[in-house]
């Protein structure tokens, strides 16, 4: 393999990237600013050897209505504080050692979404859930 070549694909590569980046305007396309990302909600669970682990989860609220999707922003931190309450009971009910189950996590939570903002419309959406 050329090395050259592949150090002037590498530099061209690196040139286009800031152009690309520069020309999003940093709005998300594919979902019209649906999509509220949340910090990552963590709660405390017992391992298989007797110890205390932490559990993981990253969240995400789509809301297509506009006023609800008002309300969820204005609700930040009711949304936060409801899905760490419901994280730490579902993390109290799982067995030590066990894979959490992410479809009951995931009910749990859609719960927990529909209560702090007072009706339903919006949709829960995990991305990674570890349990270490």
């Amino acid at each position: 393999m050329d090395r050259r070549a592949l150090l002037g694909l590498a530099a061209v590569a690196a040139a286009a990237a800031p152009a690309k980046a520069s020309s999003g305007g940093g709005e998300e396309p594919s979902s019209g600013g649906a999509y509220m990302r949340l910090p990552v909600v963590t709660a405390t669970l017992m391992l298989a050897n007797g110890r205390r682990g932490v559990l993981s989860i990253e969240t995400g609220v789509d809301v297509p209505d506009a006023a609800l999707r008002a309300r969820a922003q204005a609700s930040g931190p009711r949304l936060r504080s409801a899905y760490n309450e419901a994280a730490q009971r579902f993390a109290n009910g799982m067995r030590p050692g066990m894979a959490p189950d992410i479809d009951q996590l995931s009910a749990v939570l859609q719960a927990a979404t529909d209560t702090a903002l007072g009706r339903s419309g919006a949709r829960l959406l995990l991305g990674t859930v570890m349990a270490l």
